[in-house]
């Protein structure tokens, strides 16, 4: 077996409600002084409330930035980060999106270190410490909750992550709760996002691919695979949110440890460049990925495909079995309502090499993935989707 390190957050609290309970979870962590990080719907929904109302409870001085977009830009990170000094702020509380979490952990990274963020792009390059950090996640998706890494938009649409063990939080609060009244739409492309980040995991050419994140991978497509209709369909079946919220969780962990490869290379410039949320920048090139891996990666997406659907545990032989998984995946998706294809959420035909080009900068994970990716293979991936 080949030697493996595998971190995570230190401590999961899962509870319905839990975020009601907030204060109590982490004065003794968070310190006095907190800067709340969140977006804009969210407060405007008051999604927000309960814990805000907890935290103020246990005579915890809040500071709100609620300015946090999709794609969050280094900008936003700036503005948080002095909106955290000013206020002398203890500890960092994300709470949101996969968004609002990635910013919530550079500005305690920021804060606690004073290092320039030009430093910390890249894997192992922050030196830290951190403040303290509790994340709380309001979506079944990112598992950025238990993630090692931060994705930032800078200048021309780039995607940049700050990669360290440093900015896993203290603390990570899932409350199924949250997620009762996310949309449908939101709630499929994100349901998809952690299936993603499960399959990538599992099958992941990095050399820190380990038994504990195969295993958790799995555990995850079990439950997104049996729940994702329910949560989408039937948005208040609490049952199927939190087994949601879990699986998300574990794809989050697998692929901490085990990262993601081809499929969120070509989606970030999808992303990055035309605002589509990640999620759904994912779907729209998930199949046609894994298409192109199939050649050399049949045998172990084989593997996983009754774990997403079980009756396909009857069918025999690997590349059966994967090209079965593969259209099950993409009939999955537009079943679910999310758009099919790239030309669907107006990306024209004339921007697909200049994506290509921009997937090319993803080394760090196109290394991983279980197929050479060139230019040109991205550029096929991209038409096949288009």
């Amino acid at each position: 077996m080949n030697p493996f390190v595998f971190s995570t957050t230190a401590q999961i609290v899962f509870k319905p409600g839990a975020s009601g309970e907030i204060g109590g979870l982490v004065r003794k962590k968070l310190g006095d002084r907190i800067l709340f990080v969140t977006d804009p719907g969210l407060r405007k929904l008051g999604l927000c409330d309960p814990a805000l109302r907890s935290l103020a409870e246990a005579r915890i001085e809040v500071t709100v930035f609620d300015s946090v977009e999709a794609d969050p830009s280094l900008a936003t990170v700036q503005a948080a980060t002095q909106a955290a000094k000013a206020a002398g702020a203890t500890g960092v509380l994300g709470f949101g999106g996969g968004s609002s979490l990635d910013v919530a952990k550079v500005v305690a990274l920021l804060c606690g270190s004073d290092e320039d963020i030009d430093g910390a792009w890249g894997v192992g390059n922050a030196k830290g410490p951190r403040l303290p950090l509790v994340l709380v996640p309001t979506t079944a998706g990112t598992g950025s909750e238990v993630t090692s890494v931060s994705i930032i938009t800078v200048g021309g649409g780039e995607k940049r992550g700050v990669s360290t063990p440093i900015i896993l939080p203290d603390i990570a609060v899932l409350d199924p709760d949250l997620t009762l009244g996310l949309p449908a739409p939101i709630t499929a492309a994100t349901g998809i996002d952690a299936m993603v980040h499960a399959i990538e995991a599992y099958a992941s050419k990095s050399s820190n691919n380990n038994p504990l994140s195969k295993m958790l991978a799995r555990q995850a497509l079990q439950l997104l695979g049996a729940n994702i209709e329910k949560a989408v369909f039937d948005g208040k079946d609490r049952e199927a949110r939190g087994a949601m919220l879990l699986g998300s969780m574990l794809a989050g962990q697998a692929f901490a440890n085990s990262p993601v490869a081809a499929v969120h290379a070509l989606a970030y410039p999808i992303g990055g460049t035309f605002h589509i949320p990640h999620g759904l920048s994912n779907a729209l090139v998930l199949p046609h990925v894994l298409r192109f891996n199939a050649t050399d990666a049949a045998s172990v997406y084989s593997e996983i495909a009754a774990d997403v659907f079980p009756d396909l545990a009857s069918e025999h032989g690997d590349e059966g079995r994967c090209a079965s998984f593969i259209e099950r995946l993409a009939t999955l998706s537009t079943k679910l309502g999310l758009q099919p294809r790239l030309r669907d959420v107006g990306i024209g035909e004339d921007h697909l090499a200049g994506m290509a080009r921009d997937a090319m900068k993803q080394t760090r994970l196109l290394v991983n993935n279980p197929r050479e990716v060139s230019e040109a293979d991205a550029l096929s991936i991209y038409k096949a989707a288009w």
